[in-house]
């Protein structure tokens, strides 16, 4: 990756986002119908490759039931509003209606309510009853706290989600999480992010997560980028950690870790983009947001919002467009991306003559920015 100088003694990597770069067709074309877009990770399999993002306005118990049955993974936040209130559908309606300048400071109120055990495990015995795969979600803070209740309730993947997660996180007044020994020791496979370099999801994987997420600051809900100033370009991103995964793969003698991208993931073109860049799938908030069936009601944010004591995200207006169905896979009523999402991805990878996944991973890409 090239740099720049940007004062004396101070050089900068030049990086990309999904909007700075284009996918070029091959001399080949294939029939939609030819292309297999299906992802597996571990003994999963899925016909989407994608992750609902763990995010309240977009996932709850019923949305990840009908996102599984649709083909992908809805991922439930254990840290929200379903395992601190018995009925969230009160707290939900309330941020949904609250004016602009409450909905912060009510936001962190409702988010104050502890986490209750028993509700954690009614969450995902709702999602199990139903046949379909069942994700769910803790921050690293959280996760020695209630991983014994998260498994024992019959979690298929843990996902562990925060902002940016390390393997060698630093805390002199609290235990930190030991990432390789709670993942060596749980029967379940684990994917593990956000982390936004090579270096840092390097040690990711070897601390034995089946994924990592690929992302720093980069939701639509966020304000990482204003409050903290730090963000990072997830064309780069996703490229320099799909490279990671090569050395990885050198270095373990073969073990494949999944690249999820995880941020700037608006619309149909950026899961193609994703997927070019070296992702395995994405996980999306604001797209699937904007579902009919959304318990956001057209609204949209990230646990950040919340914060107690520094809130790094807004309570968003996405509106709605459709349903889930139609969002993810079709038909679509719309022609700026927002809908039928993995028909474009199907549609975009047989234009570019490719066949599968792992194929497309490898197809052209030029910088489209002016």
């Amino acid at each position: 990756m090239s740099e720049i100088e940007i004062g004396p003694g101070k050089r900068a990597r030049q990086a990309y986002s999904f909007d700075d770069i284009a996918i070029v067709p091959s001399r080949r074309t294939r029939d939609p119908e030819e292309v297999s877009i299906n992802w597996q990770i571990d003994a999963y399999k899925f016909a989407l490759p994608m992750m609902a993002a763990p995010m309240d306005s977009v996932v709850s118990p019923d949305t990840a039931i009908a996102i599984g049955k649709l083909g992908g993974l809805g991922v439930l936040n254990l840290e929200g509003l379903w395992t601190r209130h018995e009925d969230p559908r009160i707290a939900l309606a309330e941020i949904a209606s609250l004016p602009e300048e409450q909905a912060i400071r009510r936001m962190q109120e409702l988010y104050s309510a502890p986490i209750q055990s028993e509700l954690v495990k009614t969450r995902i015995a709702e999602i199990r009853a139903s046949g379909v795969t069942v994700a769910a979600a803790l921050s690293p803070q959280r996760t020695a706290e209630f991983a014994n209740d998260v498994i024992k309730a019959g979690v298929d993947i843990f996902v562990i989600r925060g902002t940016t997660v390390s393997a060698e996180h630093v805390a002199t007044k609290s235990e930190p999480l030991n990432l390789k020994k709670f993942i060596y020791e749980l029967d379940a496979p684990v994917i593990v992010g956000g982390c936004a370099t090579g270096t840092g999801a390097l040690h990711l994987m070897r601390a034995g997560a089946a994924g990592v997420l690929v992302g720093f600051g980069g939701g639509s809900a966020h304000t990482t980028r204003t409050v903290l100033g730090i963000s990072v370009p997830m064309a780069s991103a996703v490229a320099e950690v799909a490279s990671a995964r090569r050395d990885y793969m050198d270095e373990s003698g073969g073990r494949y870790v999944h690249v999820i991208a995880d941020g700037s993931v608006g619309g149909s073109g950026d899961i193609a983009k994703a997927i070019a860049c070296g992702a395995d799938a994405v996980m999306m908030g604001s797209p699937l947001a904007k579902a009919n069936e959304a318990p956001g009601k057209g609204w949209h944010w990230g646990l950040e919002a919340a914060h107690a004591e520094l809130p790094r995200g807004n309570r968003v207006k996405v509106g709605t467009v459709g349903s889930l169905e139609e969002i993810l896979v079709g038909p679509s009523h719309t022609a700026d991306g927002s809908m039928n999402l993995f028909g474009a991805l199907r549609r975009g990878m047989a234009t570019s003559g490719y066949s599968d996944l792992k194929e497309f991973q490898r197809v052209e890409v030029v910088i489209a920015r002016g």
